[in-house]
């Protein structure tokens, strides 16, 4: 309870996440319990208030964040690290994804630009995903800052072209008789 009095509410989403994904502290039943145990203290109402929006499955804080600004703005709450699996075929893993559109989301840290070798698989996993007839949208820092508005017109764009059956990106192949 102490980061009650030093943290926001975001700040303490993203340790609830953390603690309850990639650190496997504990589970969401547990952070609630903690929270009842100090009924009145400091800070109380923000962490009931961060335990509404914690969820297990981010893997960093950007992914968090990421997540958080695109449902604070009305988009549906995204799987997180979501397995795409084509035709019982493993594609890829994606940072968030709305599988029911075929919408990927990668969080890109500096880490994925400076690390050769993410880089790389991050280029591959993207190719992987669009041959399996998946969009794809890279985020960074200034997407989850700044640019948060045109991110989130992109993903509504895609899902709402899912939804009224415009997204299929599979390349149609006309009759040879055509060509």
């Amino acid at each position: 309870m102490a980061l009650a009095t030093l943290l926001n509410r975001d700040e303490l989403i993203v340790v609830g996440d953390a603690l309850i994904g990639w650190l496997g502290w504990c589970d969401h039943a547990e952070l609630v319990a903690a929270a009842r145990r100090f009924r009145g203290a400091r800070g109380i109402r923000r962490v009931r208030a961060a335990l509404a929006e914690i969820r297990p499955g981010s893997r960093s804080p950007g992914e968090t964040r990421l997540r958080l600004a695109l449902t604070r703005r009305g988009l549906p709450q995204p799987a997180l690290n979501h397995d795409v699996v084509v035709d019982g075929r493993w594609i890829a893993c994606v940072d968030l994804a709305y599988p029911d559109a075929r919408v990927a989301i990668e969080y890109e840290s500096d880490l994925h630009r400076t690390d050769d070798r993410s880089f790389r698989k991050d280029l591959t996993r993207g190719e992987h995903l669009k041959d399996a007839g998946w969009w794809l949208l890279r985020a960074t820092s200034d997407d989850v800052g700044p640019g948060i508005d045109a991110l989130v017109r992109r993903v509504r764009r895609l899902l709402d072209g899912a939804s009224a059956g415009r997204h299929d990106p599979r390349p149609t192949r006309r009759p040879a008789s055509s060509r």
